[in-house]
């Protein structure tokens, strides 16, 4: 990650959203200044990936579909903003090894569990956040974005972080262990959307 280009990219980007958007943030100060983080957020717009890292007080490394880095500009920006590919088509064993190396160097990782833009609420969340929460023993701390839905209406877009969650590390996590994981980090999300 280029944290100068990082830091500039995230300046801007916060000025622009309080600028359009009235970029509100709660709950900042939940935020582990320091050492391994998994931020788990939902996913309805485009909007959400800046609009987290904007929020949050510390640099975020992004998992993005692998698509992506293949788009002129766009591609090696994201990639200088610390982001790398997932193949979403298959189970995709470099991106969690690649998360992992990540966490270990006591970096912050943002990622949409729901692997996709979920507008609807109908897809289901996977188990990667769990997984890697397992096999790090990194923190999950939920978040929740609010007002993104439409962005070319201008309303005000919210980002609310909430308490640190912390489970068991484990060297090998048992499937029923991982979707129990998953559903306590989903409902710790949601339950930010009662707060706004």
């Amino acid at each position: 990650m280029n944290r100068p280009f990082y830091a500039f990219c995230r300046q801007l980007v916060r000025q622009i959203l309080r600028a359009g958007w009235r970029l509100k943030v709660v709950g900042a100060e939940r935020v582990p200044l320091a050492g391994p983080l998994i931020v788990a957020c939902n996913h309805v717009s485009y909007f959400d990936p800046p609009a987290l890292g904007a929020a949050c007080p510390r640099p975020l490394s992004y998992m993005a579909k692998a698509e992506l880095f293949s788009i002129p500009v766009l591609g090696p920006m994201i990639g200088a903003l610390g982001a790398y590919p997932v193949d979403r088509s298959r189970g995709d064993v470099s991106a969690i090894k690649r998360s992992l190396d990540v966490l270990k160097t006591g970096t912050a990782l943002g990622i949409f569990p729901e692997g996709t833009r979920n507008p609807t609420g109908e897809i289901v969340p996977q188990s990667g956040v769990a997984l890697l929460a397992a096999l790090s023993g990194a923190p999950v701390l939920p978040a929740y974005v609010a007002g993104s839905t439409n962005p070319r209406r201008l309303g005000q877009i919210t980002v609310i972080f909430g308490e640190p969650l912390r489970f068991e590390r484990v060297q090998k996590a048992r499937r029923e262990d991982l979707a129990k994981h998953t559903d306590e980090i989903m409902t710790r999300v949601f339950e930010l959307r009662e707060r706004l």
